[in-house]
C-alpha cells in the first residue's frame, strides 16, 4: 500500500528515508522511474551546472526569457527557507498542493516495480520538478544541476543547451580531487550536436577534450562570447550578436557580469526557437532576484549574506567586500560543513574579516563550533577574535550586538549558514 503523507512536511521527512544514501550517483535508477511516468517536456531545456555561479546564471536565464513574455519552468537547489523555491513556474515558487501531487506521482511510479525502486531525495524531487513542468507547459525551462553533471539527476533531460560556469575544487569525495577529473564529471552534460557554453576563462582540458569527444558546439567565454565593462554599464558579444550599454547586473559583485553573459550566450544559441531581443536582455538584467548571493540587508549596520562554501565562492566574496568601500570593522558568522575545505575559505576571508562570531551547523555533515575555531587558529586568527555560540542565531545576534553602526556583517560559510539569518532577518541589536 502506497504512504501518502497528508502535508508537504510528511512528504519531505519521507523523502529522505527512500535510499540509504543521501547522495548516490547514477542515472539508471532515474531513468527506470520516469519510464513510468508521464513526465515528458515539450520545450526548449538550458541545463546549468559548475562549481560556482550557477544559480546566478540559472536566475538570469530565467529573468531574461520571463521579460521576452516566455512562460518559465525554473528548477534550483538547495533551498534557503522553503522547499517550495526550488521549483518556480513563471517566476513564482509552486505551492504546497502542487508539490504534493508530484510527489504522489513520483511514488506510485516508483512503487510500480517490485521492489519500489529506490530514489534519494535530491532525486525523488528532481522528477517531481519534470512531472510539474509537463503539466505546467512552459515555454522553456532553465535546470540548475545539483552535484556535477554526468551522473547528476538533472542530467537525465537531453538539453537543447547545456551551460558550464566554472569548474574548481568541490565535492571531492564524488567528482575527483583535480579540476581535470571534475571538469570530466561536469561536462557530461553536454550533448552531441547541441551548443555547450562554457563561463570558465581557464577550463580543464578535459572540459574541451569532452565537447570535441562527443562533438558538441563548445562556446568558449574569451573566445566565442565575452563581457567589457564600461563604467556603469557592460558590453556583451557572442551569440545572439552585440548588446552595448547593458545595465550593470542587481546581483552584486563583478563576478556577475561573466555569468550574465553566459546567460546570454546560452540563449542567444536558442535565438532560432527562443528570441530574446535587447529589451527583455536589459530587463532581466535588473530585475534578476536570487537571495544569499551578495545580498545586503536594509539599514546599517551593513549586513552581506553570502553562500560562499568553497574556496573560490570565497575569493570572490572577499574581493566583492573589497570593493564596497571602507568599514571599520567587519565581523563575520561563521559556519560551515566539515567535508568542505574550511581551511581555503578561512585563508580566503581572513584579510577581510576583523573578528569571527562562529557556530555549528546541524546534521551529521555540519562541522562543530571548536573545529571550526581550531582552524581558524591555525590560520593565524588570533584566539580574541573568535567566539563560539550555540548556533547561527547566536552568532548572528551576537555579531549585531558588537557591530557600531558603520561596521559590516558578513554571514557565509553555507547555504544553511545564510538561510538562520535569513529567517531571523536583521537582529534588533543591529536595527538599533
Amino acid at each position: 500500500m502506497l504512504r501518502r503523507p497528508a502535508d508537504l512536511a510528511g512528504w519531505l521527512a519521507l523523502l529522505e528515508t527512500l535510499h540509504p544514501r543521501p547522495i548516490a550517483m547514477g542515472l539508471d535508477r532515474l531513468r527506470a522511474v520516469l519510464a513510468r511516468m508521464d513526465a515528458r517536456l515539450a520545450c526548449p531545456a538550458i541545463t546549468v551546472t559548475g562549481t560556482n555561479g550557477k544559480g546566478s546564471t540559472t536566475a538570469f536565464c530565467d529573468a531574461m526569457l520571463r521579460a521576452a513574455g516566455y512562460r518559465t519552468g525554473r528548477y534550483t537547489s538547495p533551498h534557503l527557507l522553503r522547499y517550495n523555491e526550488r521549483v518556480a513556474i513563471d517566476g513564482a515558487p509552486v505551492d504546497d498542493a502542487a508539490l504534493i501531487e508530484a510527489f504522489g506521482a513520483v511514488e506510485d511510479a516508483r512503487c510500480a516495480a517490485d521492489p519500489p525502486t529506490p530514489l534519494t531525495y535530491f532525486e525523488f524531487g528532481t522528477l517531481a520538478a519534470l512531472w510539474l513542468f509537463a503539466r505546467a507547459r512552459p515555454d522553456a525551462v532553465v535546470l540548475e544541476v545539483g552535484l556535477g553533471g554526468r551522473l547528476d539527476a538533472v542530467n537525465v533531460v537531453d538539453a537543447d543547451v547545456a551551460v558550464l560556469t566554472s569548474v574548481d575544487v568541490d565535492h571531492v569525495d564524488f567528482l575527483g580531487p583535480t579540476r581535470e577529473e571534475i571538469g570530466r564529471e561536469k561536462a557530461g552534460v553536454f550533448r552531441a550536436g547541441r551548443p555547450a557554453v562554457c563561463g570558465d576563462r581557464d577550463p580543464p582540458a578535459s572540459v574541451i577534450g569532452h565537447a570535441g569527444a562527443i562533438g558538441a558546439e563548445l562556446k568558449l567565454i574569451g573566445r566565442d562570447y565575452d563581457c567589457v565593462a564600461q563604467g556603469a554599464q557592460w558590453r556583451y558579444r557572442g551569440p545572439g550578436g552585440e548588446r552595448h550599454g547593458l545595465p550593470i547586473p542587481a546581483l552584486r559583485g563583478d563576478f556577475q557580469l561573466g555569468n550574465a553573459a553566459t546567460a546570454i550566450a546560452a540563449l542567444g544559441c536558442l535565438r532560432d526557437v527562443l528570441p530574446v531581443d535587447g529589451g527583455a536582455i536589459r530587463d532581466g538584467l535588473v530585475r534578476v532576484e536570487l537571495a544569499g548571493r551578495l545580498q545586503s540587508l536594509p539599514g546599517r549596520p551593513a549586513i552581506v549574506l553570502d553562500v560562499a562554501h568553497n574556496p573560490h565562492a570565497a575569493r570572490a566574496l572577499a574581493g566583492a567586500l573589497g570593493a564596497m568601500g571602507f568599514f571599520p570593522r567587519t565581523v563575520a558568522v561563521f559556519a560551515m560543513l566539515a567535508d568542505k575545505d574550511v581551511d581555503g575559505v578561512v585563508a580566503a576571508m581572513r584579510p577581510r574579516v576583523d573578528a569571527w562570531e562562529v557556530a555549528p551547523l546541524p546534521g551529521p555533515r555540519g562541522a562543530s563550533g571548536e573545529a571550526m575555531r581550531a582552524r581558524l587558529v591555525a590560520a593565524g586568527v588570533p584566539p580574541d577574535a573568535i567566539r563560539v555560540h550555540a548556533d547561527v542565531a547566536a552568532a548572528y545576534a551576537a555579531a549585531a550586538a558588537s557591530a557600531n553602526e558603520a561596521d559590516r556583517i558578513v554571514v557565509f560559510g553555507s547555504f544553511l549558514t545564510v538561510a538562520a539569518a535569513l529567517a531571523t532577518g536583521r537582529p534588533h541589536a543591529a536595527a538599533a
